[in-house]
């Protein structure tokens, strides 16, 4: 996950935590989406020009990445989810490159793996969600399960309470995350959380 804030003139400054300001506009890239955040009173041409800087990554990529342009007090999906999680931030030192001939699909990651490449973070990714969707757990059990992580992350408690997740899990099933969405951003956290690279 790469976090971005964008400047008047378009430029794209490396940033470890969104502060979600009514003038700013941030672009954030997972790899599966490039998401354009608007705050409230940010100018006309500095969301322009976000849009031509998604649209540029995009070209770069071997598959597109999906692009969602999100409101201040209108946020939804996967980007809900996760919003305590990027004003908390990530670590300066975090490396995430993704490798060009990587793609986001299982079989084709298993294929370049195969081949001997070593996998990199996207991959583990991709590797982890797909086995979290062969357990084929219920929509509310990922909801609960994101929940905790996320927590675990915010918190840095050893022990949190059940109404601590069951609150942050009914916040998500609020923001109508897809499945394969859910397995993703469960996946990622874990991920990084293993890098330790959070603050």
């Amino acid at each position: 996950m790469k976090l971005y804030s964008v400047a008047e003139n378009g430029a794209l400054r490396k940033i470890t935590k969104l502060q979600f300001a009514e003038n700013a506009v941030y672009l954030i890239d997972d790899y599966k989406n490039v998401y354009l955040w608007f705050g409230q009173k940010a100018s006309k041409k500095k969301r322009e020009q976000s849009k031509k800087k998604a649209n540029m990554l995009n070209e770069k990529r071997d598959e597109s990445a999906n692009i969602q342009i999100l409101d201040q007090g209108k946020e939804f999906g996967a980007f809900l989810a996760v919003m305590d999680v990027l004003k908390k931030g990530l670590k300066q030192t975090t490396s995430i490159e993704k490798r060009p001939e990587l793609e986001l699909l299982y079989k084709d990651t298993l294929e370049l793996i195969d081949t001997g490449l070593e996998p990199d973070l996207e991959a583990e990714i991709t590797i982890t969600a797909h086995e979290l969707l062969e357990e084929k757990k219920t929509y509310e059990e990922l909801c609960r399960k994101l929940a905790e992580t996320q927590i675990k992350i915010l918190t840095s408690k050893g022990k949190v309470s059940e109404a601590e997740i069951k609150k942050k899990a009914e916040q998500i099933h609020k923001s109508s995350s897809t499945y394969e969405e859910l397995c993703w951003l469960i996946a990622e956290l874990n991920t990084l959380i293993k890098k330790k690279s959070f603050d």
